[in-house]
């Protein structure tokens, strides 16, 4: 981007870039390239005025300025909601993780790593390589995270146990109630999940980790912390 910065339209320019040595494509791994770029066009974003013509393109039910600002506003806090409930989980689950002491049963763990590696060749295959699911990728790199997916899941799965922390049906309706919300027609996407059993599967395991997000949060000491939007937006 900074190579093709203040060139104008119909302009060429020849400029270097060198690949990372890890780079997926071997051929150029480690070498500088010379790129020959030609601006074909040049565009720009123009926003568009805040009025009830755009309110109703977006799909407001009143088609009001209001209505539009109101559901923003909505939009905004159910983000919020969300982004907080991840980044408590993730502080949850990183504390269990650490504070766990067992062993690990090897044919999970091996198991575990299989669905990485093949997770890992697919996201190659969607990215173009060739011949992606021989990529000779070593299993010893996916080992430690594999580690630390099996013992979450043997605490999680110890905890729901104990504490009958299990999703129950109205927990269920109320997480894809609430996921639904933000498309114009909630009803089709709640029809959705519950039409197929693996997407409800899916919710379930989302809302059995609500439990025990909220379920540990409850008994730990908590040192709270005051994140400004920008930050919890990941624009900080």
């Amino acid at each position: 981007e900074d190579a093709v910065r203040g060139m104008k339209a119909g302009e060429s320019k020849t400029f270097p870039l060198a690949f990372p040595a890890d780079y997926h494509g071997k051929d150029v791994a480690g070498k500088t390239a010379d790129f020959l770029v030609t601006v074909k066009k040049i565009e720009a974003a123009h926003l568009p005025e805040v009025n009830e013509q755009l309110a109703k393109s977006l799909g407001i039910a009143d088609g009001t300025v209001e209505g539009l600002r109101t559901d923003i506003k909505k939009n905004l806090e159910r983000e919020v909601k969300f982004r907080l409930l991840a980044r408590n989980k993730a502080a949850v689950m990183d504390a269990l993780v650490a504070k766990a002491e067992l062993d690990l049963p090897n044919a999970s763990v091996q198991a575990e790593v299989a669905r990485l590696l093949d997770a890992a060749r697919a996201d190659l295959k969607q990215r173009g390589i060739k011949d992606a699911d021989k990529a000779e990728i070593p299993e010893d790199v996916f080992r430690p995270q594999a580690e630390r997916r099996v013992r979450l899941g043997l605490v999680v799965a110890e905890l729901v146990r104990a504490n009958e922390l299990h999703a129950k049906p109205e927990q269920l309706k109320a997480h894809v109630d609430e996921l639904a919300a933000s498309y114009e027609k909630p009803e089709d996407v709640i029809r959705w999940y519950f039409s197929d059993r693996q997407r409800l599967a899916e919710v379930e395991a989302v809302v059995v980790e609500n439990n025990v997000t909220d379920y540990v949060l409850a008994k730990a000491k908590v040192n709270e912390k005051a994140v400004s939007f920008d930050e919890l937006m990941g624009q900080a």
